[in-house]
């Protein structure tokens, strides 16, 4: 079951946000918290892992760029993106840039860009945590016993050097 963590200081932007996401996922309903707290939704990121985090740029306390880069260092792996009623360049670069943000996403939002991106956070999050293939076990089984065995040099013609 996937888990979302919701970010957003307009109560009605997270109910909406969140009633958006149960109906698009409905076949595997995820676990959404939402908070219009950003100093709460931090704490709770600390004490649990998400797969996805969407957050709003604009916010009182915290920008969504310094919150998102603070979670990029807390929770590398989670999967983030920025909500923004503002399309300024200097906000998407940093969102994307400095923040690690996986997708911009301008507000109001548009639910068949929401529900792709989501989808796609999601694979994506899927992947990292995919248990290895039988290659992938057999090489590292391989590199344990052998350390360097599977590198291979070359040289400046391409050719093995052995």
């Amino acid at each position: 079951m996937s888990a979302i963590l919701l970010i957003d200081d307009d109560a009605h932007v997270l109910a909406a946000l969140e009633r958006a996401l149960r109906q698009m996922l409905r076949e595997a309903p995820p676990e959404i918290e939402a908070y219009a707290d950003p100093f709460a939704a931090l704490a709770r990121i600390c004490e649990r892992e998400f797969d996805l985090v969407i957050c709003d740029y604009m916010m009182p306390q915290i920008s969504g760029g310094e919150l998102l880069r603070v979670l990029k260092d807390v929770a590398p792996h989670t999967v983030r993106i920025m909500l923004s009623a503002s399309t300024e360049y200097g906000t998407v670069v940093s969102a994307i840039n400095e923040a690690g943000a996986f997708r911009f996403m301008s507000k109001p939002w548009d639910a068949t860009e929401l529900e792709q991106n989501v989808r796609l956070a999601l694979a994506l999050r899927a992947g990292q945590q995919a248990p290895p293939t039988p290659q992938e076990q057999e090489a590292r089984r391989l590199e344990a016993e052998e350390p360097g065995l599977l590198q291979v040099r070359r040289d400046a013609d391409g050719s093995v050097i052995l």
